[in-house]
């Protein structure tokens, strides 16, 4: 038996099944908006889909414990004066969301562990630095707090979440509106689709494109790209014809793809969701009904059918769990979150196995929560793979992780005083100064008495949570 044949044989039984009607979450009036992004978003704690909101924009956020009938007036998490078109968990804290919107501007969100009573209207930061509308969010792999938004100005920012600085502005590389970004395993580089029909490679540290690729499919559809484990690009776009075509590139020979397969004729973009551990990646498209899957090898044809699951009603999003949120004892190797209209359903990929004990060949080490490097380290230039945990034992999520901002304030950067006048005019700026330096201790005395009464309120929430568990 040949080797490509015992690397597909590991994969070719996977089966998918949808929840059951108890299992799904149902009565959920699901957003209209027409951004190609994300509507669906989830971690090992969250499901969090972007809703219907008059006069703004909100999203929700539901605990995966809780399933069925989601009651009209739970609380939602609103902030925005426009709709919600990108949210994105943070890979380092499984409490930390950020929200991207029309209204030119970037919420970072912290979710309790309870059910708050009320809606979630105060973000920890919001992130102001797009002329337009900010479509695409993504943090960083491996770095803390570093977060990449890219908007309708065709600009890509990289923030500092901690200080709410922006780290690096790429405002000079695409001329037409980003249809999609995707960091590389270690966040050193970018790969980035265009209106413009370029694929291109980018090193964000250095504001350089390394490598592109114009036409990488011929189309004028919208175009997909994601990185591979083995540093190939793989992407989805249209052929002239409007075919949907998928196709593996090498970033070092970009002349020529590894492999390029034309697929169907559907109008649908197909959304690419990767997984480095089994080198799967499954192509889910908007209006479609299946998924498919394929594996990304080493040898010819380098990208392998695998299967379809396939079902009744077409998805208006999917949400893709990250691997350590899987449940290992029942060999779990993806589960998606199906977005209708009105309801949102897991499905679940398994390989049938009959032995009951861990399957170290499913699950090899995979990243954790926890961040190689600060956003400082990795600005100065240095780069360091994900931090690896081991899923034999299952992944237990960590309690509740709050995310500090400091804000550095622009008032204690006074600008130079400029030549004095005559004597009257200078009087004046010297008492301006000594009212400004008072008003700053004042409120700085009175946000010290705010974060003091918030954790106060916190922890009373949670010993109010906790006597409310232990009375069920």
């Amino acid at each position: 038996m040949s080797r490509r044949v015992v690397r597909q044989s590991k994969f070719r039984h996977v089966f998918g099944q949808a929840a059951k009607a108890d299992q799904a979450y149902e009565d959920i009036r699901v957003s209209k908006v027409t951004w190609d992004s994300s509507f669906c978003a989830v971690n090992p704690k969250f499901l969090a889909i972007i809703v219907e909101a008059g006069g703004g924009g909100a999203f929700i956020v539901l605990p995966l414990a809780k399933t069925g009938r989601v009651d009209k007036n739970f609380p939602l998490v609103t902030g925005h004066t426009a709709p919600v078109l990108d949210i994105d968990w943070c890979p380092h804290n499984d409490n930390v969301i950020a929200s991207a919107s029309d209204d030119t501007t970037i919420m970072v969100w912290q979710i309790p562990d309870y059910t708050p009573v009320r809606n979630i209207t105060e973000p920890i930061i919001t992130l102001e630095g797009h002329s337009k509308r900010v479509g695409i969010l993504s943090w960083h792999p491996t770095a803390r707090n570093v977060l990449l938004s890219a908007g309708g100005d065709n600009v890509i920012i990289i923030w500092n979440v901690g200080t709410g600085e922006v780290l690096l502005s790429l405002d000079d590389m695409h001329p037409d509106v980003i249809h999609s970004v995707c960091w590389n395993s270690n966040g050193s580089l970018l790969a980035t689709t265009c209106k413009d029909k370029t694929l291109r490679i980018i090193d964000p540290r250095k504001g350089q494109v390394v490598a592109e690729r114009f036409a990488a499919h011929e189309g004028m559809r919208p175009m997909r790209a994601v990185f591979t484990r083995q540093g190939h690009i793989f992407t989805t776009g249209f052929t002239r014809m409007s075919q949907r075509e998928l196709g593996l590139w090498d970033p070092n020979n970009f002349e020529e793809p590894v492999a390029l397969q034309e697929m169907d004729t559907s109008n649908g973009v197909l959304l690419p969701f990767y997984d480095p551990d089994s080198s799967i990646v499954y192509l889910c498209g908007k209006g479609d009904s299946s998924i498919r899957y394929f594996e990304i090898t080493d040898e010819p044809p380098f990208v392998h059918y695998l299967n379809t699951f396939s079902s009744k009603e077409p998805q208006r999003g999917m949400g893709f769990m990250p691997k350590r949120g899987l449940d290992v004892s029942k060999c779990e190797i993806a589960r998606f979150y199906k977005l209708h209209e009105r309801k949102c359903e897991p499905i679940i990929m398994t390989v049938p196995r009959k032995s009951d004990l861990f399957q170290d060949d499913l699950y090899p080490d995979t990243p954790g929560p926890e961040p190689a490097l600060e956003a400082d380290e990795w600005l100065s230039g240095q780069d360091a793979e994900p931090v690896l945990i081991s899923l034999r034992d299952g992944y237990v999520p960590p309690k509740h992780r709050e995310l500090r901002v400091t804000k550095r304030n622009i008032l204690d950067v006074r600008p130079p005083s400029g030549p004095r006048r005559s004597q009257s005019a200078s009087d004046a700026p010297l008492s301006q100064q000594h009212t400004l330096e008072t008003l700053l201790e004042e409120i700085k005395a009175l946000r010290e008495q705010v974060q003091a009464q918030e954790r106060r309120i916190t922890a009373l929430e949670n010993m109010l949570c906790e006597l409310v568990d232990g009375t069920d």
